[in-house]
C-alpha cells in the first residue's frame, strides 16, 4: 500500500501523467470525434464497454472482502450494529429529502409542459429490454423485494454481480467470523485482508485505462445522439443537473458543515474519481479508490467498509431525485393530471423501488417503470420519452449517488467519533498529498 507523502518532499510529476488531466483530455477528444466523425465515434463504444466490463468483473469480490473485513476487524458487533442502524436511518432521511427535491423542482419549472405528447403515438418496442426486469422488481411488492435480497447461493450472487445479495452474504459472513474469533477467526480475517489488497491492486491497474473508457463513452454518446436531437428534452436534462447541484451543495453541504467539513474542499479532493464517474456514468469504476481516499483523510476503515457498500444499494440520492422528477415530467408531457394522493403514492413507492437499483441492467428505466406501474394514472409508455437522454442524465445521477455515499460515510464516522478531524483538515487543505492508484 502507498503512504501519504508530504507535499514539500514530493517531486512534481509531469502534467500529462495525472489521471485527472488524462480523463479531461479524453472527454474533450470524445466530444470532438463525436461531432466531426460520428460514425467512427460510435464504433468507439467498445472502449467504454470493455472498461465497464473490467470494472464489473471485480466489484462484487471487492465489496465482499471490504465488508467482511470491516465487520470482523471492528471486533465490537454492537458497534457494527449501531453504525448499520444509524446508516440506514440516515439513508432513509436523505432519500426522502431527495425525492421531495425532485418533486418540488419538477412542479416549479414544469419541464414537460407544452410537449403535448399523445401516449398512443409512442413506440412501446423501445421498452421491451426493460419490461421483464421491471416486472420482477414490481411483482410481489415488498415481500418479493426482501426475498430477492437473499441469494440462491453465495456464488450465484457473486457471479451475477448482484451487490445487494453479495452485501447480505458478506454481512452474515463477517458477523460469523467475528463470533468465531480466536486463531481461526484471525486466520480467515488475514486471508480476506490479503485478498482485498490484491483486488485493490488489480483495480488500480484497471483504473489506469479509465481515459480510454471515457473516450469511448463520450465519443459514442455525442456521435449517436448529437446535440440537435436532444433539444426537445434539454430542459429535463438541465433541470436534473441543477437539482443534483442544489442537493449536493445545499442539502449535503449543510450536513457536511455539521460534521465540520467544507463540501467544496471535499469535492475538490474527490475530483479525479468524480470526473471518471461523470464520463462513464458508473460509480463502480471508482469504488476502491473512493474507499481508500476516505480512509486516508481520516475515516476509520471499519466505517468505510460498512457504509460505502451498503450505500451503493440503499443510498441513491440523485437516483431518487430522478425518479420523482421523471414521473412528473412524463405526466406533464402527456397532459396527465396528478392528484395529491398520486404524489404521495409516487413518494411511497419510490422509497421502496429505489432500493437495490444498483447493478440492475438499465436500472433507471427499470425502477422508473416499476414505479410508474404502481401509479396507474400515469401512462408507463411515457418512459420512451426519457430513453434518449438517459445516458446524459445518468452521468449526473452517478456523480450525485457517489457524492451522497461519500458524505454519508464521513457523517457516520463523525457521529461515531471515528473521524480524525485534524487529519481530514490537512488532507482537504492540500497540505498532504494522496496517491491512491499506487495501492
Amino acid at each position: 500500500m502507498s503512504t501519504i507523502t508530504a507535499a514539500s518532499a514530493a517531486e512534481p510529476k509531469p502534467l500529462y501523467t495525472s489521471l485527472f488531466v488524462q480523463v479531461l483530455a479524453a472527454l474533450i477528444l470524445g466530444i470532438i470525434l463525436g461531432v466531426a466523425v460520428p460514425d467512427f465515434a460510435i464504433s468507439l463504444k467498445i472502449l467504454s464497454d470493455a472498461f465497464l466490463k473490467l470494472i464489473s468483473m471485480i466489484v462484487a469480490p471487492i465489496v465482499f472482502c471490504v465488508v467482511v473485513h470491516g465487520i470482523a476487524g471492528a471486533g465490537d458487533l454492537k458497534k457494527v450494529g449501531r453504525v448499520g442502524v444509524k446508516a440506514l436511518l440516515y439513508f432513509e432521511v436523505m432519500t426522502t429529502v431527495a425525492l421531495v427535491v425532485g418533486l418540488l423542482l419538477a412542479y416549479l419549472f414544469g419541464p414537460g409542459h407544452g410537449m403535448n405528447i399523445d401516449p398512443s403515438t409512442l413506440d412501446a418496442k423501445a421498452l421491451n429490454t426493460y419490461a421483464d426486469n421491471a416486472h420482477k422488481l414490481q411483482g410481489g411488492g415488498i415481500g418479493s423485494f426482501l426475498l430477492n435480497v437473499i441469494p440462491s447461493t453465495s456464488f450465484d450472487a457473486l457471479s451475477r454481480n448482484d451487490v445487494l445479495q453479495v452485501l447480505f452474504f458478506a454481512v452474515l459472513f463477517g458477523v460469523g467470523l467475528a463470533l468465531v474469533g480466536g486463531e481461526k477467526g484471525k486466520l480467515v480475517t488475514s486471508i480476506i485482508d490479503a485478498a482485498s489488497t490484491v483486488l485493490f491492486r488489480v483495480m488500480g491497474l484497471i483504473v489506469r485505462v479509465a481515459p480510454l473508457g471515457v473516450l469511448g463513452a463520450v465519443a459514442y454518446t455525442v456521435g449517436k445522439y448529437g446535440i440537435g436531437s436532444l433539444k426537445q428534452l434539454v430542459s429535463l436534462v438541465a433541470l436534473f443537473y441543477v437539482s443534483v447541484g442544489i442537493f449536493v451543495l445545499g442539502v449535503l453541504g449543510g450536513v457536511m458543515a455539521l460534521a465540520g467539513i467544507n463540501i467544496l474542499k471535499f469535492l475538490v479532493y474527490l475530483r479525479e474519481e468524480l470526473t471518471i464517474v461523470l464520463a462513464t456514468a458508473s460509480s463502480d469504476a471508482v469504488l476502491p479508490q473512493i474507499m481508500k481516499k476516505l480512509e486516508r483523510m481520516g475515516v476509520k476503515d471499519s466505517v468505510v467498509g460498512l457504509v460505502i457498500p451498503t450505500g451503493y444499494s440503499f443510498n441513491l440520492d440523485a437516483f431518487s431525485i430522478y425518479l420523482t422528477l421523471a414521473v412528473v415530467f412524463i405526466a406533464q408531457a402527456t397532459n396527465t393530471p396528478l392528484s395529491f394522493g398520486d404524489l404521495l403514492l409516487v413518494l411511497g413507492v419510490s422509497l421502496i423501488t429505489s432500493k437495490g437499483a444498483h447493478g440492475v441492467p438499465g436500472s433507471a428505466i427499470v425502477i422508473l417503470a416499476a414505479t410508474l406501474n404502481a401509479v396507474p394514472s400515469i401512462p408507463a409508455i411515457g418512459l420512451v420519452l426519457v430513453l434518449s437522454v438517459d445516458w446524459f442524465i445518468g452521468m449526473a445521477r452517478a456523480v450525485g449517488n457517489l457524492t451522497g455515499n461519500c458524505v454519508a460515510t464521513v457523517v457516520m464516522a463523525a457521529w461515531e467519533g471515528d473521524l480524525d478531524r485534524a487529519k481530514a483538515a490537512k488532507v482537504l487543505d492540500g497540505s498532504e498529498l494522496v496517491d491512491v492508484t499506487a495501492g
